[in-house]
């Protein structure tokens, strides 16, 4: 018997079947890239907020000044750089210059900042006014955050409250330790105005 051109059946389910591994083995590989590409995004985006944030903070503490601001309801703060010494407290509370006053307005060029630990946010509130002003909006600062805690340097001490005096009204430098999902422990240690 002379054989036509043409395949065998057995030849067709075996191509098929090759062809369907092959094609089962691409969309594997294009999902996990996809999901490779998510995850390089999120991470890339969680850096880069990271970045913004210690941009920010080495910004407000570079211009910190030695002048305390009172609060909402009229108390002077009892030092320039507070940290916190409770749950639910600021984590740093500051008097910084160099707030830009473009339009001439009838403000200082200080403005009064915190930064606060809300649920698993770090964010930064600054207050147009130093003196009892309502804050302004609150800008997120980092995602993920599960522990954030400040301590001052000065002289080489390390504490959790810095004691202002007349020689030295600033410490030296802020410590910010951060525990981040995703990122682990984040240690930043940052200069102060005149440090």
């Amino acid at each position: 018997m002379t054989r036509r051109g043409g395949f065998t059946l057995v030849e067709v389910l075996i191509a098929v079947a090759i062809f369907a591994g092959l094609a089962a083995a691409g969309v594997l590989v294009l999902t996990r890239t996809l999901d490779t590409r998510e995850v390089v995004h999120e991470r890339s985006e969680q850096l880069a907020g990271l970045q913004r944030m210690r941009a920010l903070l080495r910004a407000d503490l570079a211009q910190a000044a030695p002048r305390r601001t009172r609060g909402a309801t009229g108390r002077p703060a009892p030092q320039p750089l507070i940290g916190a010494s409770q749950p639910g407290d600021p984590l740093l509370v500051l008097a910084r210059t160099g707030h830009a006053n473009p339009d001439d307005d009838a403000r200082p060029s200080m403005q009064r900042v915190e930064y606060r630990l809300v649920e698993d946010r770090l964010e930064r509130q600054a207050s147009t006014y130093l003196d009892g002003a309502r804050p302004g909006a609150r800008q997120v600062l980092l995602h993920g955050v599960r522990s954030a805690r400040v301590t001052f340097v000065s002289r080489g001490a390390e504490a959790p409250a810095y004691a202002a005096s007349s020689d030295r009204p600033l410490p030296d430098a802020v410590r910010l330790r951060l525990t981040v999902d995703g990122l682990g422990e984040i240690d930043q240690l940052l200069l102060v105005a005149g440090a």
